[in-house]
């Protein structure tokens, strides 16, 4: 591939560079982290850098931002060293970078003054970004008794108050609910606009299909620039949209296919991703297979191929792929639950298996706060169970509750029909608990690590050997055993607390966010892993904000001020949703979103990747109006089509319309 026929973009001209980058290296000791990169960024452009975990992302933004000196190579900020150009540089870490015995207000007021912002426009900044990730009614709660995600909300507050020329955001919406992402990436496009210059890593690639180009990167090198419409067409191949009543078996068939008419299946939620070099061929071998093993229901649609296609489909041409382990099991028969060794758990099988956790009229404050309200909850062995919601919702507060953490306010608790003490050493040990935090010791080791979570789980010494080599291999990390656990990338982090989690074979498995800023390949390999817990019988509930995964679940609950407003298997609440959703591609994405957003609530009208997503309730009476108010705007429509609503869509659809 030439790299160079896509690295140009024709929106900008190379006299309006921002940030400049050439032969960059950095190496730790002997290791090499970035090996001789080339980039420019231009001014008012919105550049993604995307890659899996460890391949020398954190330290491109570490450098960039003038907190650390690079190996080799040229770095200029506006043609400044990076040290010498931080006063219009904003960061925003991974890491939260929040005093957490500060409130809101006081952290924002800390920053601006260390950014010299003048008063007048620190209050109307403030108001503005406390408003925009509904902090404002919090402004006075400190830091630390914020949720994970509204921890990154009031971080980004911080780096956007001083309103920079560099925006320098390292996976800034990780930990943030869908309905604060969509609104956020609307506030980049905003400052974009304003020719405020954005470098953004992201594990989202929904996300990244919003920046003007965006960089593959991976093994400390930049392989790929361009656009997402040239990266798309660079791919060479077409999309397949997949749908059958058993996906996984569909799933089995195509991927061990030796036919030279697929390239690659990956599965997201309800449906397969089959990629072809081939349209009329690669369906016609689908159907041919699907046929033979009677999944005759299936239907298929054509699609464009997404960038998350196309970054995983780079990395397993590299061999960058993670390998999938299958988990060392010794207990049988401990549920008292018949033929859960199998392939897939049937639907019958789920619904008639024995309730592992139950909760009624579940309720929790904090003073005069009441964070869950009368929650009830049912999940039975074999079942993955999704607690969904915005930021602050009342989701792990729930799950502290239901481990027996935190006391509950009210209601009844039931674990594996113990509902005595929920504290109990027999208990505990029948549980596995991933938290939102990372369960992990930082000073210790990655070996010390999952040794000292044997000991604790009580796995039996003679077993313990091969269960942490499963962690290992599993993470990617052989080799690597003695690293310091706090030098770990946050995905590797998450991937080893899971291993911790679940050494002790847990009936129960409560994952509060477990791929929280994983990249997509081993976002897969998480849920290749929980899927498999739940076919041997373990009951799972599990939070996440990235709602395609959300798919996997056999239900789910959502949450909204701490009580659950919508329940039900991800088909039922995604059928139910009222009014229509319509696809509309059109030639100015962000110029047509915000026109629209000025007639039809702002939540009502979000983009997706080259696409906008419109919820309208009266579809008849509504197109004519739009399509009137885009012509005027000069604005060319390409296609309007009704689409089924997603499980996001139907998220976003649920909490505002709850809020309102």
């Amino acid at each position: 591939m030439n790299l160079q026929a896509i690295t140009k973009s024709p929106i900008f001209s190379s006299s309006t560079a921002a940030i400049f980058v050439q032969g960059l290296h950095k190496h730790y000791g002997n290791l090499p982290a970035v090996q001789g990169i080339d980039f420019t960024v231009h001014k008012g452009e919105m550049f993604g850098l995307i890659g899996p975990d460890g391949v020398g992302k954190t330290t491109t933004f570490h450098i960039l931002s003038g907190v650390m000196e690079s190996t080799a190579g040229e770095v200029k900020i506006f043609g400044l060293p990076p040290r010498d150009a931080r006063s219009t540089t904003g960061y925003l870490t991974q890491q939260f970078s929040l005093f957490l015995d500060l409130s809101i207000d006081e952290n924002l007021r800390y920053t601006a003054g260390l950014q010299k912002v003048p008063k007048d426009l620190f209050r109307e900044r403030r108001y503005k970004y406390l408003s925009l990730m509904n902090l404002e009614r919090f402004s006075d709660r400190l830091a630390g008794q914020l949720s994970g995600g509204m921890k990154q909300k009031l971080a980004l507050c911080c780096a956007l108050v001083s309103q920079p020329q560099i925006l320098l955001l390292d996976e800034p919406t990780t930990g943030v609910d869908p309905v604060s992402r969509r609104e956020f990436w609307d506030v980049l496009a905003e400052l974009s606009a304003e020719e405020i210059t954005i470098v953004v890593a992201t594990p989202y690639l929904d996300e990244a299909e919003r920046c003007h180009r965006v960089a593959l990167m991976y093994d400390g090198q930049i392989q790929e620039i361009g656009t997402p419409t040239a990266l798309r067409a660079s791919l060479g191949l077409h999309r397949l949209e997949v749908r059958t009543s058993n996906l996984k078996l569909a799933e089995q068939v195509l991927s061990q296919s030796e036919s030279t008419s697929i390239a690659d299946v990956q599965t997201f939620g309800d449906r397969l991703d089959v990629l072809v070099p081939d349209l009329v061929l690669g369906e016609t071998q689908v159907r041919k297979l699907l046929q033979k093993h009677q999944l005759t229901s299936s239907s298929i649609d054509h699609a464009e191929p997404t960038l998350e296609n196309v970054f995983v489909a780079r990395l397993r041409k590299q061999e960058s792929s993670p390998k999938f382990f299958l988990f060392p099991r010794y207990r049988k028969g401990t549920r008292g639950i018949v033929n859960f060794n199998v392939e897939v758990l049937s639907e019958e099988q789920t619904t008639s298996s024995p309730v592992a956790i139950y909760a009624y009229n579940l309720s929790r404050s904090f003073s005069n706060f009441q964070a869950v309200k009368s929650v009830n909850i049912k999940v039975r062995y074999g079942e993955i169970f999704g607690l969904l919601g915005a930021n602050g919702a009342g989701k792990t507060t729930t799950i502290k509750m239901l481990c027996g953490l935190l006391p509950a306010t009210g209601g009844e608790i039931c674990l594996k029909g113990e509902t005595g003490n929920l504290r109990s050493p027999e208990l505990r040990r029948r549980i596995g608990y991933m938290s939102q935090k990372f369960t992990l010791y930082d000073d210790l080791t990655i070996l010390e690590n999952l040794e000292f979570y044997s000991g604790v789980y009580g796995v039996p010494r003679k077993l313990r050997r091969e269960k942490i080599e499963w962690v290992i291999a599993s993470c990617g990390l052989e080799g690597q055993e003695m690293m310091i656990t706090g030098q770990l990338p946050s995905g590797w982090k998450q991937r080893v607390a899971f291993g911790a989690s679940v050494l002790h074979e847990p009936d129960i498995l409560f994952l509060d966010e477990p791929t929280s800023g994983v990249d997509p390949l081993a976002r897969r390999q998480f849920w290749k892993l929980i899927n498999d817990f739940a076919r041997n019988g373990t009951a799972i509930l599990v939070t996440t904000h990235y709602l395609e995964e959300a798919e996997q679940c056999n239900r789910m609950s959502f949450m909204v001020a701490g009580e659950t407003v919508a329940e039900g298997s991800p088909s039922y609440i995604k059928s139910s949703q009222p009014g229509q959703l319509m696809e509309l591609i059109i030639n100015h994405n962000q110029a047509a979103s915000n026109l629209l957003k000025k007639y039809l609530e702002p939540w009502r009208v979000s983009i997706f990747a080259n696409s906008l997503h419109i919820v309208l309730n009266n579809p008849e009476r509504e197109i004519p109006l739009l399509l009137k108010l885009l012509e005027q705007a000069h604005l060319t429509v390409h296609s309007l089509r009704p689409i089924s609503f997603s499980l996001e869509d139907a998220f976003i659809g649920i909490v505002q319309r709850a809020q309102n």
